[in-house]
């Protein structure tokens, strides 16, 4: 049996082929803003190619994520919350909560072995777009979002900024670079901000228990994570590929549809 899942975001693409519930190809592409559903196709194609089957081998396509609906050839979809638990108890079967970091939203969920969801939370307007607020922070101080992780790290002490609001948050930096604030101290601050969102609505779902497992591109972020680690008092865990997860637990769901 052989099944699909395809998870659209807002910034990128992901897509997974499980062959007898093992991933036998998977890749990720950026979305193409208002061509989403162009990328999708041509991200599915690619790893068709890789997995060296045809669209005709594929016993079920199902697409989860924002753009979920532009995946013309799916042949179902599914919530986000219901894919990341699929896929982050094939990922770490001994996780009971997930925070799930994307460009666009945080989701945080709490569920028990056998993937029923107890509690799901997803972030209020002002924290939502953390993964683009980070790579719009690391333009405004001229690098990468990989040196602006490693800028965090050496920082001697953080400036305090707004953690409620990426609008004032953004503000609160420029003031900081007009001030001649070391840009050490300026990434620590932001890195440090988004892990306040996340906690605060990781907070929202009554996490309380250590097995918590940080899923999107964000938990990529080694500062970010080493925040989060601190503000939570636990280690998460942190599977190989995190944006993964969605796409992966929408292909286990499509094998189980079709059994």
């Amino acid at each position: 049996m052989v099944t699909a899942g395809i998870d659209v975001g807002v910034k990128t693409v992901k897509a997974v082929i499980v062959k007898d519930n093992e991933i036998v190809a998977s890749g990720i592409a950026s979305s193409d803003g208002f061509e989403r559903a162009k990328a999708a196709e041509q991200l599915y194609n690619q790893v068709l190619q890789q997995a060296g089957i045809s669209a005709s081998d594929v016993d079920y396509v199902i697409a989860t994520g924002s753009g979920k609906m532009d995946v013309s050839f799916a042949n179902n979809n599914v919530v986000e919350p219901v894919a990341d638990v699929e896929g982050a108890l094939r990922l770490c079967p001994s996780a009971k909560t997930l925070i799930e970091m994307g460009a666009e939203q945080v989701r945080v969920a709490k569920f028990d072995e056998t993937g029923k969801v107890a509690n799901y939370t997803l972030n209020q307007m002002c924290g939502a777009g953390l993964g683009m607020f980070a790579e719009s922070m690391a333009r405004a101080l001229g690098v990468t979002l990989d040196e602006l992780n490693e800028m965090a790290l050496r920082s001697k002490g953080a400036e305090p900024i707004n953690a409620e609001c990426g609008v004032y948050a953004g503000l609160d930096v420029v003031s900081l670079i007009h001030n001649n604030t070391p840009k050490e101290d300026i990434a620590r601050a932001v890195i440090d901000a988004i892990a306040t969102k996340v906690k605060a609505t990781a907070n929202l779902t009554n996490i309380d228990d250590d097995n918590i497992v940080l899923l999107g591109g964000v938990a990529k972020n080694k500062g970010v994570v080493d925040a989060l680690n601190r503000k939570l008092g636990v280690e998460c865990m942190i599977p190989e590929q995190p944006e993964m997860a969605g796409a992966l637990g929408a292909a286990l769901i499509g094998a189980r549809e079709v059994q």
